[in-house]
């Protein structure tokens, strides 16, 4: 799929030609999926100005923008009747005081809301860059009940999801109304839990994370004690996708039978036709599909971008 034709996908009309997509996913894999679910990653939401300049290779961040992108994302999930939507983090961006980024914060959940279905949360750094663990759980919910902690599982249709929370530092601390961005660790308690999860998982297993696990990251984008997550997913033998955030940019790779995708952000470019955000479908031998919209990269497990 074109970026042309994914910007025209999210035109008003368009939505007829959805059934196509999935079907080209469907044909390449053989197989009809289990889940299907919608995703996208660092919001950023704020009510402030965009940077002034591109940051790093990542581009500008056009803060207000993602709400107007998220609307658009959460037509697109309704209209294709995914099972659930998931962010991957980076929800809201850091404002002149706490009480606005409160704001900030319940302003971009109310906008997810608008999703006629269960919706998940993956912790971001930025998350917490003036916010407390509390005051973030307090005014987000996984699937209408209240947020308790950022590591946790759900399944449907046989297929075992399960979400890492990599916001503490190197002393195993959480991340909280400061935080060191580029020292994201999985504390080892969380490791235990996660080696437990998949044992007991049956059929094909997602991991969300929002930093990035796999080596092909910028280092400081990638969680410092990522080889010990990845030993424990590889040895489980039931996880063949990791879906991430974080760096922006997005990427693509596969190691040792698992396929690392991470999604393009949210909150870069500016325009009608600028936006990423994605639908990816999983299917009974645990490979995936990614249909992506706008900016995010179509990806079929195995076989490359889709066309």
């Amino acid at each position: 799929m074109n970026m042309d034709r994914r910007a025209f996908l999210l035109s008003a009309g368009a939505f007829g030609l959805f059934s196509a997509v999935r079907l080209h996913g469907e044909e390449l894999s053989g197989q009809n999926p289990l889940v299907r679910f919608g995703m996208m990653t660092d919001v950023h939401y704020a009510d402030k100005d965009p940077d002034p300049a591109p940051v790093g290779v990542v581009g500008r961040r056009f803060y207000r923008e993602s709400l107007r992108k998220l609307d658009a994302a959460m037509a697109v999930f309704n209209a294709r009747k995914v099972d659930f939507a998931i962010e991957l983090g980076d929800y809201k961006d850091q404002c002149a005081d706490k009480p606005a980024t409160l704001v900030h914060l319940e302003t971009v959940e109310r906008h997810f809301a608008a999703f006629a279905g269960p919706r998940y949360h993956v912790l971001g750094n930025h998350d917490f860059d003036c916010l407390t663990e509390a005051d973030f759980f307090a005014r987000v919910t996984n699937d209408g009940r209240p947020m308790t902690r950022g590591y946790y599982s759900f399944a449907k249709n046989g297929v075992t999801f399960i979400v890492l929370d990599a916001c503490y530092d190197s002393r195993m601390r959480h991340y909280s109304e400061n935080n060191p961005w580029d020292d994201a660790n999985v504390p080892p308690a969380e490791l235990a839990w996660l080696a437990a999860e998949l044992a007991a998982a049956r059929g094909p297993v997602v991991v969300f994370c929002h930093q990035r696990l796999d080596p092909s990251s910028e280092p400081r984008h990638l969680v410092r004690n990522a080889a010990a997550v990845r030993e424990i997913l590889e040895k489980s033998g039931k996880v063949k996708t990791v879906f991430t955030g974080h760096q922006h940019l997005g990427s693509f790779m596969v190691l040792n039978g698992i396929s690392y995708y991470s999604l393009i952000a949210m909150v870069c470019d500016s325009g009608k036709a600028a936006n990423s955000f994605a639908e990816a479908a999983i299917y009974p031998d645990g490979s995936f599909t990614v249909t992506g919209w706008c900016n995010a990269v179509s990806y079929n497990c195995g076989k490359g971008v889709l066309a």
